[in-house]
């Protein structure tokens, strides 16, 4: 069974989401809140396996979902979060995942309705895991494509190696041990694969690595 707390300021949507996910019979809902602060306060009674977060909750109704999944994941980092939007905004997502990947999902809201997906995700994050919705991915791959082409179709074969252990976390120096590049190989690889998909020096490293890989992702699953 995974322990889960529900959190959102809809009271319908929080009582139909909890009888789906108990009628499942692999989830346990322990509580229903309407806000980050009583959802802050109940992850630190209760201490679920996950919690499934709106990204909009009072008192502004901006993106209180994802901050208060930021300190979740950082006092209770065995805990998964699921944040569950209405928009397939990749700027959302890259706020999400800024600080790190695992543990981490973000959903758009139509997925509540798919029990097998949710339970899914919520299964992946407990694991340590994350799931970002393929329309999140699909509307970045748009945002990114040069006419027919992809430009990830752009990038040389040793640009690919570099991003896909980037895509398994590595860091410049764990990425440079496995290629056996230098780390200045590396930062220039780097560099270069942010500039042939046009991601602004402008926008942090952070937020340039999480699109890079997402993209690198979803082209993967284009081809496979």
């Amino acid at each position: 069974m995974i322990r889960v707390i529900i959190a959102d300021d809809h009271y319908l949507v929080r009582e139909g989401t909890r009888q789906l996910l108990e009628a499942s019979g692999d989830v346990e809902v322990l509580a229903t809140v309407e806000d980050g602060i009583q959802l802050r306060d109940a992850v630190d009674r209760m201490q679920p396996d996950a919690v499934l977060v709106d990204i909009r909750m009072p008192p502004t109704h901006q993106m209180e979902g994802i901050d208060a999944s930021r300190d979740i994941r950082a006092r209770h980092p065995d805990v998964g979060v699921v944040v569950l939007s209405q928009h397939a905004n990749s700027l959302y997502a890259f706020e999400l995942f800024k600080d790190g990947t695992a543990g981490l999902a973000y959903l758009l809201k139509d997925r509540v309705g798919d029990l097998d997906e949710l339970l899914r995700a919520l299964r992946e994050v407990t694991a340590g895991g994350s799931v970002i919705d393929p329309l999140v991915v699909e509307g970045l791959l748009n945002r990114q494509r040069a006419g027919p082409d992809r430009l990830l179709a752009t990038l040389t074969d040793r640009e690919r190696d570099v991003l896909g252990a980037m895509a398994e976390g590595r860091s410049n120096a764990a990425i440079g041990e496995r290629l056996f590049i230098s780390n200045s190989a590396v930062e220039k690889h780097i560099n270069s694969i942010f500039a042939k998909l046009g991601l602004s020096p402008g926008e942090s490293e952070t937020h340039r690595r999480v699109a890079a890989v997402l993209a690198f992702l979803g082209d993967r699953d284009l081809e496979g």
